[in-house]
């Protein structure tokens, strides 16, 4: 019986041209921008707009922007003529020069300077290397960066030791009080947060009650309301005599605020993780304390890093409410500003407004890119 080779090929298939390689701008393009006719579309309406709004912004923002003056008068516009003014310049970056310590320092004393300054160069040179994964001596240096440096800018900012002079936190303000606010808030609420969280799923009914009632108390009223509190309710607890510093009492409002979303954070990761994690770390014979710092918190916190880094990013920005109790971080000095009569002029307060709305995101944007950097390296076990 003959054999049926009639869906049996007698030819090999033509050779297809080779996958338009991504790696290629126009590939990228082809993949990115117009993979489809909607993608198109959107980019070709995005080019539109910033060729229509961009050279407008970069003009008023560099082109004919004034960078150097004394007072309102440098950002004036004259006619050809000279006889009248004609309006006003473009951003007025001379303004912003002129009020830069301010900006940074608020009304510390120019002459000790010094110290804010020495602080913030500690803090750079402590954080470079903590956040560098192949630096070396990664405990001596978190407990140089988050124990003996607070230690050291609490002498040398505030003074009345060593023969430094004492500086009132009232002084205190512009970008240096909402890195301090920041950076208290981030060192507490982390911790704090974990063991809130932990606290929520504990089998133990009084500390679940407690942490649940803390937990809901506080995320269910605005940071205005607590940092209200803590200036003005937190005193009418304590002694006759015994005051709180306004500032501490911002720090503490930051803090348990950001401690309470933090923790919600956290327990999200710690119920992503399998239940045969658990029953294989009690398995090995390990107690509570072991089986959560060295097999549940480690796999938890890696899950939510996301979230973690997103709280901190609201947490800094957040700092600018603590003008409701008189401290003037950068936003908020920056308005305050506004009123100087020797800068009175229509582009002053977006020029000022565009300063420190930049300022927040160079640093909201750094934590953003470090975190994604911390996800790749970590992500190992997800990689196709």
């Amino acid at each position: 019986m003959a054999e049926n080779i009639t869906y049996v090929r007698d030819q090999f298939i033509p050779a297809a041209q080779p996958p338009v390689s991504d790696s290629t701008i126009v590939g990228w393009m082809r993949k990115n921008l117009f993979a489809t006719w909607t993608d198109s579309a959107m980019t070709i309406a995005a080019l539109v707009a910033l060729l229509y709004f961009l050279p407008g912004a970069i003009d008023w923002l560099f082109l004919s922007a004034v960078w150097t003056g004394e007072n309102r008068t440098a950002c004036l516009t004259v006619d050809q003529g000279g006889a009248l003014p004609s309006g006003w310049s473009g951003a007025c970056w001379a303004y912003v020069g002129d009020r830069f310590v301010q900006f940074m320092f608020g009304s510390y004393p120019r002459d000790q300077l010094w110290r804010p300054l020495l602080i913030g160069g500690l803090f750079v040179a402590l954080l470079v290397p903590l956040l560098m994964p192949r630096a070396p001596r990664k405990g001596l240096n978190a407990i140089l960066l988050l124990v003996a440096l607070p230690i050291l800018a609490y002498v040398l900012l505030l003074g009345g030791h060593f023969g430094l002079s004492h500086v009132e936190t009232t002084l205190w303000g512009g970008l240096m009080v909402t890195l301090i606010l920041s950076f208290v808030g981030i060192v507490i609420s982390l911790p704090a947060g974990i063991l809130l969280a932990l606290g929520r799923r504990s089998q133990m009914p009084i500390v679940r009650t407690a942490c649940i009632s803390f937990i809901e108390l506080i995320r269910g009223v605005p940071l205005i309301t607590v940092l209200f509190m803590a200036s003005v309710l937190l005193p009418l607890f304590l002694e006759p005599g015994n005051n709180i510093d306004k500032f501490l009492r911002a720090l503490i409002g930051v803090s348990v605020f950001a401690s309470a979303y933090m923790a919600e954070v956290i327990r999200g990761g710690l119920q992503a993780i399998p239940k045969g994690q658990y029953e294989a770390a009690d398995a090995l014979g390990l107690n509570y304390f072991h089986k959560m710092t060295f097999v549940v918190l480690p796999q938890a916190i890696k899950l939510v890093i996301p979230g973690i880094v997103n709280t901190f990013i609201g947490m800094f920005k957040d700092t600018s409410l603590v003008t409701i109790i008189s401290m003037y971080d950068l936003l908020g000095i920056v308005k305050a500003s506004f009123g100087d009569s020797g800068w009175i002029t229509p582009v002053t307060p977006l020029t000022g407004l565009i300063f420190a709305g930049f300022t927040f995101w160079i640093f909201c944007f750094g934590m953003s890119r470090y975190s994604a950097f911390v996800e790749r390296r970590l992500d190992k076990s997800h990689k196709r």
